[in-house]
């Protein structure tokens, strides 16, 4: 920003360095969605990628799932692509100046922070039995040890240089191939070829005097507008009351169960996002919330909370809110040998259930967690901002979209309240320090609670507030993670 970029190319700096100093939670091979506000108008972006083309039902045969580790997790990584599109259509400074701290980074060493530090370690015994994953990250360095990437610098240079070209058509995509090729994976360069990230328009929900927009399916952004969509049939209860808490479990539940049930690569999919947010529907399922918890059925697709997310604004009203992940923290544990490049493992967000439109296919996109949000009140840009997590973070946008909007607190005072989670199994972890009445209420109302010690799990908030007078950040204590002006 001080050398004239604007939001966008201090989003994608941010983004590209944090593939090198947080390998933890995103990489080269990561995957990525945007949504943005260029001054006009609201504009989504879908960099994921999709399953390789031998991926049909068939190359799974005889297996009960997905694996979620190793070369059968990884489908086409897309963070690239969107670094590439939206400096393209948005940027202001050339491309390869945005690599320039991600290779100073990589080349000449950085410290390591201690979130980062704790998940490097746990890592080891995650991926044992990954042989490629040792070379590039083992052993795990103590916290504010430097650590040098050099494969990784190398990379970044070969795609600042092509503008991604490298890592979909030449010398990158080479090396993907044949090391799949090696593994006997389905992957190859062809895949690589035809991925591409596309322009979308993201789904509008009102919820009382704002709007929460959000990436279409396969993203789970839309289960956070159908919690809000029921939320806007009832009265507000006072800010963190057993009753209010109570009401957005509930409402959480309906919009979890129809996410796992429905959400898929939208050319699957047997109903659509207008039809889940139908204003009859919304209103009949916030009708039908009692003082009492719902029974609903356990759930089986795959959860992760592993992810960065990032927001950027700039003086001429530009806004963007960023996210991009391995999916489980350093993604299918496979590092392609002499690139740093370590590859996602979104495959295992498939099913393998003939019947659920998130079945594995060729060429398609598995359901994902990542979800960049963002919020408008009477058409002009309000709020970036995004909770990363996994399964945390349309709940994530749920509490803090309330928070912000119901009960007028600042983005700080929002990502630094406790939060509730509803567990795939929709039982209900509580953050520690939420007050034991709370926690004795929900279970007399029949909901299965405990609370949780890890914050991995209660996610990571990240907020820029639009005022009449400036920008008001919020950035998580949880994570690694700052405000800062220019």
């Amino acid at each position: 920003m001080r050398r004239g970029g604007n939001a966008v190319d201090a989003a994608l700096a941010a983004a590209i360095t944090h593939t090198v100093v947080e390998p933890t939670m995103n990489g080269i091979g990561s995957d990525a969605f945007a949504i943005l506000w260029d001054g006009k108008e609201l504009v989504g972006l879908n960099a994921s990628g999709r399953s390789p083309a031998a991926w049909t039902p068939d190359y799974f045969a005889g297996q009960s799932e997905i694996p979620q580790f190793g070369w059968d997790s990884i489908t086409v990584p897309g963070a690239v692509s969107a670094w590439v599109k939206l400096s393209d259509r948005f940027g202001k400074l050339p491309f390869a100046d945005l690599f320039e701290a991600a290779i100073h980074y990589a080349e000449d060493g950085f410290q390591v922070g201690p979130k980062t530090a704790y998940y490097w370690e746990m890592a080891q015994e995650l991926y044992k039995d990954i042989p490629e994953f040792a070379p590039e990250f083992s052993p795990a360095p103590r916290a504010g040890q430097r650590v040098r990437r050099p494969d990784a610098g190398r990379t970044l240079r070969l795609i600042a240089d092509s503008k991604g070209e490298a890592f979909y058509h030449g010398e990158l995509a080479d090396m993907m191939d044949a090391a799949a090729r090696a593994a006997g994976a389905g992957l190859r360069k062809s895949d690589l070829e035809a991925h591409q990230a596309d322009w979308v328009t993201p789904i509008a929900q009102d919820y009382r005097h704002v709007t929460l927009h959000e990436i279409p399916p396969t993203g789970q952004g839309l289960a956070a507008q159908i919690a809000l969509g029921i939320l806007n049939h009832r009265e507000v209860p006072p800010v963190d009351s057993p009753d209010g808490i109570h009401l957005q479990i509930e409402a959480m539940k309906i919009a979890i169960g129809a996410s796992f049930e429905h959400f898929a690569d939208p050319r699957a999919m047997r109903i659509t996002p207008e039809e889940l947010l139908g204003a009859g529907s919304l209103e009949r399922a916030a009708a039908s919330i009692t003082d009492r918890a719902t029974d609903l059925p356990p759930v089986s697709l795959p959860i992760s909370h592993d992810t960065v997310y990032l927001t950027a604004a700039d003086a001429s009203g530009m806004m963007v809110s960023f996210i991009q992940s391995n999916y489980w923290g350093f993604g299918s544990g496979v590092v392609i040998p002499g690139t740093g490049i370590a590859m996602q493992n979104r495959g295992w967000g498939f099913v393998l259930d003939p019947d659920h439109p998130n079945c594995v296919g060729p060429s398609k996109r598995p359901f994902h967690t990542i979800i960049p949000g963002f919020v408008t009140e009477n058409g002009a840009p309000r709020m970036s901002f995004g909770v990363m997590g996994g399964h945390m973070q349309h709940q994530g946008h749920v509490q803090m979209v309330t928070r912000i909007f119901d009960h007028g607190q600042n983005p700080q005072t929002a990502a630094d309240a406790l939060r509730w989670h509803v567990y795939p199994d929709f039982s209900v972890g509580l953050e520690p320090g939420m007050p034991q009445s709370l926690a004795d209420d929900l279970s007399r109302r029949g909901h299965q609670v405990r609370y949780e010690p890890v914050a991995t799990y209660l996610g990571g908030a990240q907020l820029i507030l639009r005022t009449d007078d400036g920008y008001v950040g919020g950035s998580d204590p949880r994570k690694e993670g700052l405000v800062a002006g220019f």
